[in-house]
């Protein structure tokens, strides 16, 4: 099992790089879109994951390796570093505000979801 789970994370890994490159070459801006938009997403995807109550190898292939590969918590905190070092303090804390309260809601709306489908 925990080879299903490595590949996962490799894939998860890969989307989110070429999600990241995607953003990143075709947007100007100071806020960090990219992780934004993948960590949000990621957080609706496990949500509706739980929701469905899957098996527990579906689980940890898709939530833990797939989708632990995709989202990143550490670029997150490595970005809101970043701001708050060139003074965009308040790009920071909406940063922060937007990832968990909006990643929350996201994952509870995931799981209503899962628990509609199954």
């Amino acid at each position: 099992m925990i080879y299903f789970v490595g590949i996962g994370a490799a894939l998860g890994s890969v989307l989110r790089y070429l999600i990241t490159t995607t953003i990143k070459k075709n947007s100007r801006t100071i806020w960090p879109t990219a992780t934004l938009l993948i960590n949000l997403l990621g957080s609706f995807l496990l949500g509706i994951l739980y929701g469905l109550s899957t098996i527990k190898a579906a689980y940890l292939i898709i939530g833990v390796g797939i989708l632990g590969g995709f989202t990143t918590f550490s670029t997150m905190n490595v970005e809101i570093l970043g701001l708050i070092e060139s003074k965009k303090r308040i790009y920071a804390w909406w940063y922060i505000s937007i990832s968990y309260i909006c990643g929350i809601i996201l994952s509870v709306l995931g799981v209503i979801m899962g628990n509609m489908v199954k």
